[in-house]
């Protein structure tokens, strides 16, 4: 039998946390190891109770999630990954929150199902990826960050492939795009990660916006 998926949750508000995990416990395949009222508590929680996903509420008072975030993921490639929780989507906060490492972000008033599956797709390692919202946060709070892909030298496909993830396609919907087997996407998808030094989509697709290779208009810059 597949051991659960262990979340810890990090949230200032109580009430948050108990729904939160009400709406994780309920899931045969999903489990609550731990919780935390602010970041500062989080890398000591992460080392005992090691969850595959932390959900971090982007604003706390002490330490916030952008700086837990960034502690968490630094030098540490099997560091759980982090699932933003925040009330607004259009926020800077979100922004350098997924900037620091996080996989994605889910706003406070999501369904259920939305938090499950969040959970989920985050924990096997995908990215939650909502290409108009981030397209809007780039647009924002983005910042030239230099030629970061010029400097990569990914190959035409890969650059294709980098396209196609910014505008939010899944492996199988790159492989239909491209016509190519899903196998081969991913191979491309990690040859991108590995070039960029990103820890995974969501980073790819930032470096992407920030280095003018996308534009956030949705069409690719160059």
């Amino acid at each position: 039998m597949t051991e659960p998926i262990g979340v810890l949750i990090v949230d200032d508000e109580e009430l948050i946390r108990v729904g939160l995990r009400a709406i994780i416990d309920a899931q045969p395949d999903l489990t609550v190891l731990g919780e935390a009222a602010d970041g500062a508590e989080v890398p000591p929680l992460v080392a005992r109770l090691r969850p595959d996903v932390v959900l971090m509420d982007v604003r706390m008072p002490a330490i916030d999630g952008i700086q837990a975030t960034r502690r968490l993921v630094a030098g540490a490639p099997s560091a759980p990954r982090v699932l933003v929780i925040t009330t607004f989507e259009n926020d800077e906060y979100v922004y350098e929150a997924l900037r620091a490492g996080a996989s994605g972000f889910l706003l406070k008033r999501a369904r259920p199902a939305e938090v499950v599956q969040a959970v989920r797709v985050v924990a096997r390692g995908d990215s939650l990826l909502f290409p108009a919202a981030v397209r809007r946060l780039v647009g924002a709070y983005g910042r030239r960050a230099g030629d970061r892909l010029g400097r990569a030298g990914l190959t035409d496909r890969e650059a294709a492939v980098l396209r196609l993830m910014a505008a939010g396609m899944s492996n199988q919907e790159v492989a239909a795009e491209l016509v190519v087997g899903v196998e081969t996407v991913k191979t491309h998808v990690g040859n991108v990660l590995a070039k960029l030094g990103a820890r995974d989509r969501t980073q790819a697709v930032i470096a992407a916006y920030e280095s003018g290779f996308v534009a956030p208009s949705g069409g690719a810059a160059h």
